[in-house]
């Protein structure tokens, strides 16, 4: 869920909901500068430059916020990780776990369905070309440790309040992806591919709400990987 703030408050004393328009269950509280969260909330603030023009916020608790980006206009797009989107990944992955390496799988399956072309980013499917997909061990490892990395980072994501990964860092993960040429389509199918295999391993559970959260979720693990897709000397 997100909330847009498409304007500075006209003075210093101007209430901060005033100039945020709000979506998803963000809700403003009347004669206060907290913005209703769930069960808590978040402070903010706008950040005043040299130059007297208010140009950003300040949120006082950033575990609540996941991204926050510049839009066209001059605005601010701020996206938040909820409690409730947090249960709802969490009580699927817990429904999945034990079945993570069928699903890895499948999810890989079906992202090669999509875009054969990709199986050219994994070296270990070169060596193997007369052995099927569905029966390589390379890429059921490969798929099983990508499949739960994602979702444990999902899982994390509002603790930590950031993208983290296990057994791993992003530096390396960056550095991986733009040595093999990994580009925004594939992140993209990718995240399809994910939400398609979740929303088979968990029909009963699965709602608009739960592929919102797996989305932002993915979304975040993206964005961080794509800060460090970098050549490996440029990395710091």
């Amino acid at each position: 869920m997100d909330f847009i703030c498409t304007k500075p408050p006209a003075s210093k004393g101007i209430c901060i909901s005033n100039a945020v328009k709000f979506h998803g269950d963000f809700s403003p509280q009347k004669n206060s500068n907290f913005l209703c969260f769930n069960r808590g909330f978040t402070e903010l603030s706008w950040i005043k430059r040299e130059n007297f023009q208010f140009q950003g916020l300040f949120c006082k608790d950033s575990r609540f916020m996941t991204s926050v980006s510049k839009r066209n206009n001059g605005g601010l797009i701020v996206k938040a990780f909820s409690e409730e989107q947090e249960i709802l990944v969490v009580k699927s992955w817990n429904a999945m776990k034990k079945n993570a390496s069928e699903l890895g799988l499948k999810l890989f399956l079906r992202v090669f369905e999509i875009a054969p072309t990709a199986k050219k980013l994994f070296s270990f499917l070169n060596d193997s070309n007369d052995v099927p997909l569905e029966k390589n061990p390379k890429l059921k490892a490969h798929a099983l440790t990508v499949f739960a990395m994602t979702c444990e980072s999902a899982v994390n994501l509002r603790k930590a309040g950031k993208a983290t990964v296990k057994d791993s860092n992003l530096k390396d993960l960056g550095e991986l992806h733009y040595k093999y040429g990994v580009v925004d389509e594939h992140f993209e199918v990718v995240r399809f591919a994910l939400l398609e295999t979740i929303k088979e391993a968990v029909p009963e559970m699965w709602s608009s709400e739960m592929k919102e959260a797996w989305t932002e979720a993915y979304n975040q693990l993206v964005a961080a990987i794509k800060q460090q897709m970098k050549p490996s000397a440029q990395v710091v």
